[in-house]
């Protein structure tokens, strides 16, 4: 391997593992939200206990995501130097809103709820949580204005003296076609993430009978981590259906390369599933679907998708001469078998975490609850236990699974029609320097991995430990503001 492949491969593994936090950061903390509002409006302190308990999993999952994303600034400026120089000027606005204004009011309103039991006023209070919500897609909404430039560049134009692109339009970033459908496909996913987290561990607890009169509570937090689930996985399905077809009018390679469609024809067909070489041209569909292909790309049944041949045709006579391409690009096709494979799992492991949810619901149902000990005497048999641990991971495979399919799916470019990964790297790293700190982040990573587990596990079977309750009539303004933890 070269330079650039080890660069390729540690801002892989850093991004994806980093991205395993964002999605459970983000539904947590509305899930969170809420059942503290709920708390405020009814006093109930079940409602208390679920929210000390639910807080405690996303502060430790908000401070391993809060880590893990710093690395990222930094391989921009280390392996990916030319790169950012390139983009530095369209980068440097979203991602200093992100910094300043989004990840600021996180923070901050993180700081103030962790602090503030009894000592603000109680509506103020669960305001701070939302606040720390509204922080984070916020955050995302910002970062994903920035990737999707890379996906769809507009807003900016080249300047042949500096050899950089320059910002012209702000808003066109914020505004790309793309950002605009993505966002709320991330968010959705994010929320189905969330959702299934909550439903996950409240049901191992009703799974495990003791529940020390906390199963109504449980109950609560399985159904709404569930219905939130459910309602936003449709909420994935038809931003995800808008995202196809925004993708086949703006990089038509990926789509094809996501069904190893290699002909153009019209009335295309797409294979749930198949058999064959690994770059798909000779592949024996075992399970076919006419016309599917032309709808996720166009909305037709019949309209036609261009193939990989002619794609490839069309993309060398066009990109020829390619100012920011130090050496000639003859391949302009991704890895096939990645773009393939991974859409589908993208898509099986969402449709197998709304499976979870709606066994769920049909198990925490009040006929259900009032046999065999409520939830405990449903849940016995052995799958259940596996569903459990299943449901959580689910919905973050099918997260990492399209982050790879969108960025294996773009190359060989890094900037979409502008400039090639290959292009991007920092010219004079090494190939040592590059292994040397890909093995020190895998290594530190994977100790961080045990860590985060080994927190999660221990705070999980706690559960909603009895806490007494902040009694914001009479607060003393003068004391000092105490952890919640």
């Amino acid at each position: 391997m070269d330079a650039l492949d080890l660069a390729r491969w540690q801002f892989a593994i850093t991004t994806v593992y980093h991205f395993w936090f964002v999605p459970v950061t983000i539904g947590m903390s509305a899930v969170v939200a809420g059942f503290h509002t709920a708390y405020v409006r009814t006093h109930n302190p079940a409602m208390f206990r679920l929210t000390k308990f639910f807080g405690k999993l996303f502060v430790i999952n908000f401070a391993l995501g809060l880590v893990t994303g710093i690395v990222q600034e930094f391989q921009f400026g280390m392996n990916w130097s030319d790169y950012s120089r390139y983009v530095g000027d369209i980068f440097g606005a979203p991602l200093a809103f992100e910094a300043l204004l989004a990840f600021f009011l996180e923070s901050t309103f993180l700081g103030l709820w962790l602090f503030g039991w009894g000592k603000l006023p109680e509506k103020l209070h669960a305001a701070t949580m939302w606040l720390v919500h509204i922080g984070t897609v916020l955050s995302a909404y910002f970062i994903l204005a920035a990737n999707s430039f890379m996906q769809h560049p507009v807003g900016a134009q080249y300047n042949p003296a500096t050899g950089r692109a320059e910002l012209t339009d702000f808003v066109a970033v914020l505004t790309n076609k793309v950002q605009l459908v993505t966002f709320p496909h991330v968010i959705t996913a994010a929320y189905m993430t969330g959702g299934a987290m909550v439903m996950a561990v409240a049901l191992w607890h009703l799974r495990q009978g003791k529940r020390n009169g906390l199963t109504d509570a449980y109950r609560t937090a399985v159904r709404a981590g569930a219905i939130l689930t459910l309602v936003a996985s449709i909420g994935v399905i038809v931003s995800g259906d808008i995202q196809g077809k925004i993708m086949t009018e703006v990089q038509p390679m990926k789509m094809a390369a996501a069904e190893a469609h290699y002909e153009t024809s019209s009335h295309a067909p797409f294979s749930v599933f198949s058999v064959g070489n690994l770059d798909g041209t000779e592949a024996k569909h075992l399970i076919q679907i006419p016309g599917l292909l032309s709808y996720l790309g166009k909305g037709d049944f019949n309209a036609e998708i261009q193939g990989i041949y002619d794609l490839q045709r069309q993309y060398q006579q066009q990109y020829a001469g390619n100012p920011m391409t130090r050496d000639e690009v003859t391949n302009y096709t991704p890895n096939i078998p990645t773009t393939y494979w991974t859409f589908r799992l993208m898509m099986g492991a969402g449709f197998a975490s709304m499976a979870t949810a709606i066994l769920a619901l049909w198990a925490t149902r009040r006929s259900a609850m009032a046999r065999n000990d409520g939830a405990a005497g449903a849940m016995r048999a052995r799958w259940w236990h596996w569903m459990i641990v299943a449901a959580p991971l689910l919905p973050i495979a099918a997260n990492s699974f399209g982050w790879i399919f969108t960025e294996v799916g773009r190359q060989p470019w890094v900037v979409y029609s502008l400039m090639t990964t290959a292009n991007g790297v920092s010219p004079s790293v090494s190939v040592g320097y590059v292994a040397t700190t890909l093995t020190l982040f895998t290594l530190i990573y994977a100790a961080a991995a045990v860590v985060e587990i080994k927190l999660f596990v221990r705070y999980i079977r706690l559960g909603a430990e009895a806490e007494p309750e902040p009694d914001h009539r009479d607060r003393d303004e003068d004391a000092p503001l105490v952890y919640s933890y």
